[in-house]
């Protein structure tokens, strides 16, 4: 008997065992897809782990139902690195098999209703919802479940199909669906009898009456005339100007003939690859310091200040892997960035660049994993967000991690909770590749390794072409407001270097970090602020959709007229968000155009590439952002960037709120003066001396680093100590609390002061769960594996308590 052992992609701790025969077990390979049944009538899409000959113990195998692949869709690196993903993030290798390959891959039973063989009907006993049902099945072989819903226009219908099985009307079977679909383009030729003159001369002369069908073929051999390259359908009808009936008139004539070449759905469609830049003396030092380093790290952190040229060297060690024939992985935090290096890297590399991220569809998706995994020519430069490091690489040279401090790289929900710059780390390692860090702003952990010869380091202090870097100001609008020289949100002073910059005909950024027109609406009668039914926040106001919403759970509804408490019609909208500065910008610069990006105004799949090209090509005159704007983008004609308000970055209740400060204003200041112009940067704040932002002001990163890790030190807090954050939720509170103090003084018997809690979060309810939190610290001495082997047995145990059994409990190791 031969087995194999399968990773489902379920949240269950183990793999499960099947059985095959000798020829499968012959065929099969580790990283192959194959549909198993599970559970009494699921059927899954799961990953062979390895083929066999030991019979599991404690349950009868079952035999696979098909083998979905040829050949592997998973290489052996992949699945080792998948296993250290699903070890140092206490998840589950299904979690992380999910989470890695494309949904397209996962393929999962879908119900299918038939009507019963033996099926005698009573007409009389159906209910009418039960009769629609019946009445489909007579004209059509089979339903699927979603048909179902929209025969009766309901979302569940489980109890009217539950009705008919009993009824013994209907049987219920599961089936695969295959969600990948081919891109099959159609393409047109001469159909091979007319290739001789003599009959190609005689058709022309029977067409004399088809003048449309004649231009058509005049047309495919005016195109054919040069490169003998495939002429597609639409091509053809569009130079032709005919439509797609005069071309199937040829078709079905026999004169013209078509088939279908399968295509990728994205392609580069440019000019082939230039020469790189010439990098100026500090590049070229920074670029021969990396190389040395790499001789002796397999991690270098490149700390380069904003505008600095990093990606020009960047572009010098991907030429470098290419000539070895190596693969490169260039990781970004945010999408919008993707939009803009593609650009700048397809001067340089031509067609050799693929993409991957969230915003492109499924297809799009699986093409790209099969271009990486064949190795094809156009698959040697991946550019994507976290997610591209599950990609199948088998050449992989290099990594490099761009903006590596940025948050986005931390995967917060579902699991696995991974950090993408750690993964890639390992990731190069198990590759044997390099990785390169590359930030303005590194985060104290990465600084702190490089600072203890983990990496190596390498600093770039001056920006490209000597520019200056920008005159940062602060403006206490405290004093704005008691001098009454505030204009709404803005002072005096920010609205006296804006008229300058944009009368000189450069650009304006105004940052705010809080999406929407105002983050709460008030009644000023009796107080009362609408709230979320779900969660524990107040409703925002949308000004464009007039409707208050949850940023949360996503609920929302029509703003309100008067007060659902008093009645009053007194409404006030407090504080402010993007919306309400572009609303203000608006009112303030008529003549101007004012631009928009945040979550709302970028959620279509282009939507990111429309608003930057508008700011490059100067549409825009003002752009009012949140930290979108603050990642790495480049762009040339920036003069003033303003900060509308940076006390909410700096009052933020997480021990990480200065260091994350910091960064985002410095990042945010990084955007001015990028070309031949000193920028200016204009700090609206109610606190004008606070530490972080003086730091600020003269770009001190070393004294921000050295405050906040003394800090760090005294208060045991990582890079010094490392963090395992325990959440609990659930919809009754009390249960909740109950078991969030069992489990703390269940943990407590052996970590001792090292666990903190539980307390609850600044949200402690979110679509109807109350939440609560536990933090476990563990020394430097004290080993990490025991600790979170200890912490798997408390879970077990937690999980074997029949009271707490609804109780939702999550596991996020580093929770930075």
């Amino acid at each position: 008997m031969y087995f194999i052992d399968v990773i489902l992609p379920i949240p269950l701790k183990q793999s499960f065992t099947y059985s095959v025969n000798v020829h499968e077990a012959r065929f099969l390979k580790p990283g192959m897809r194959v549909a198993v049944p599970f559970g009494k009538s699921k059927v899954y899409t799961g990953i062979v782990f390895q083929v066999h000959t030991e019979a599991p113990i404690g349950y009868e195998t079952k035999s696979i139902d098909q083998i979905l692949d040829e050949e592997p869709i998973v290489n052996s690196l992949q699945l080792e690195h998948w296993q250290w993903m699903a070890s140092y993030y206490m998840c589950t290798l299904g979690e992380v098999v999910r989470a890695g390959l494309p949904s397209a891959f996962l393929l999962e039973s879908e119900t299918i209703i038939k009507l019963s063989a033996t099926a005698t009907a009573d007409e009389a006993s159906f209910t009418d919802e039960e009769f629609l049902v019946y009445e489909a099945l007579q004209h059509q072989s089979s339903l699927h479940i979603n048909d179902v819903r929209s025969i009766l226009d309901k979302r569940n219908v489980v109890k009217v199909i539950q009705q008919l099985l009993l009824k013994g009307i209907v049987e219920v079977e599961e089936a695969v669906v295959e969600k990948y679909t081919p891109r099959l383009v159609r393409y047109v030729r001469l159909a091979r009898e007319f290739s001789s003159e003599a009959n190609l001369q005689e058709l022309l002369d029977s067409l004399s009456r088809a003048p449309k069908q004649k231009e058509v073929l005049m047309t495919l051999f005016m195109l054919n005339a040069g490169e003998k390259k495939p002429v597609s359908s639409v091509l053809l009808q569009k130079k032709s100007n005919s439509n797609a009936a005069t071309l199937k008139t040829l078709i079905d004539k026999g004169i013209l003939e078509e088939y279908y070449i399968h295509r990728d759905r994205v392609n580069y469609a440019g000019p082939e690859g230039s020469e790189t830049k010439q990098l100026n003396e500090a590049q070229e030092k920074a670029l021969s310091e990396i190389k040395e380093s790499f001789t002796q790290q397999d991690v270098t952190l490149l700390h380069g200040v904003t505008s600095s040229g990093k990606t020009e060297i960047y572009v010098d060690l991907i030429s470098d892997m290419l000539k070895m024939g190596k693969q490169v992985l260039y990781m970004l935090p945010e999408i919008a960035l993707t939009t803009q290096l593609i650009s700048r890297l397809q001067e340089y590399f031509g067609e050799s660049i693929s993409v991957y991220h969230s915003k492109y569809t499924l297809n799009e998706r699986v093409e790209v994993w099969h271009n990486v995994l064949r190795n094809k020519p156009k698959a040697q430069i991946i550019i994507g967000a976290r997610s591209s490091l599950f990609l199948p690489f088998s050449k992989l040279g290099l990594i490099i991690v761009d903006e590596a401090h940025e948050t986005s790289f931390k995967q917060f929900s579902p699991a696995p909770r991974y950090h993408a710059r750690d993964a890639a780390v390992v990731l190069g390692n198990l590759h044997g590749a390099k990785t390169l860090l590359g930030s303005a702003t590194p985060s104290l952990e990465s600084y702190f390794n490089a600072k203890a010869g983990k990496y190596g380091l390498v600093q770039l202090t001056q920006r490209y072409g000597n520019v200056l870097m920008p005159d940062i100001e602060l403006v206490d609008i405290k004093e704005k407001h008691r001098k009454k020289q505030m204009n709404g949100h803005f002072s005096d002073r920010l609205l006296e270097e804006m008229k300058e910059v944009l009368e000189s005909g450069d650009q304006v950024i105004l940052f705010q970090n809080r999406r929407g027109f105002s983050p709460f609406v008030e009644c000023t009668t009796c107080g009362t602020a609408p709230q979320c039914p779900n969660c524990d926040v107040s409703l925002t106001y949308h000004q464009y959709k007039n409707e208050l919403r949850c940023h949360y759970c996503g609920y929302h509804m029509a703003m309100l007229i008067s007060c659902m408490a008093c009645g009053s019609e007194t409404l006030d909208t407090k504080g402010f968000g993007t919306e309400q500065i572009e609303t203000e910008v608006r009112s303030l610069f008529p003549n101007h155009e004012v631009g928009r990006m945040d979550q709302d105004t970028t959620r279509r799949k282009h939507a990111h590439s429309k608003l930057i090209d508008a700011i490059e090509n100067r549409e825009i005159d003002i752009i009012v952002g949140t930290q979108m704007l603050a990642k790495g983008l480049d762009f040339r004609n920036i003069g003033l960037v303003g900060v509308m308000n940076a006390d909410n970055l700096l009052n933020f209740p997480d021990f990480r709120a200065h260091e994350r400060s910091f960064q985002l204003l410095q990042q945010v200041a990084g955007r001015a003066g990028r070309t031949e112009k000193r920028g200016k940067v204009l700090i609206q704040t109610y606190n004008p001396y606070h530490t972080i932002l003086q730091q600020l002001s003269v770009n001190d990163y070393e004294g921000m680093y050295k405050d906040e890790a003394e800090q760090r030190y005294q208060y045991k807090y990582p890079p010094y100590y490392r963090t395992i954050k325990i959440t609990l939720r659930d919809r009754n509170y009390n249960k909740m609390q109950k078991s969030a103090v069992w489990f703390a003084a269940l943990l407590q018997t052996k970590l001792k002061e090292h666990v903190l809690g539980p307390e609850a979060p600044p949200v402690g309810r979110i679509r109807n769960l109350f939440i609560t939190n536990l933090l476990v610290k563990i020394p430097r001495q004290q080993s990490v594996a025991k600790t979170k082997i200890f912490i798997e047995k408390a879970v077990r145990s937690f999980n074997s308590v029949k009271e707490f059994s609804t109780v939702k409990l999550s596991i996020d190791v580093d929770n930075y």
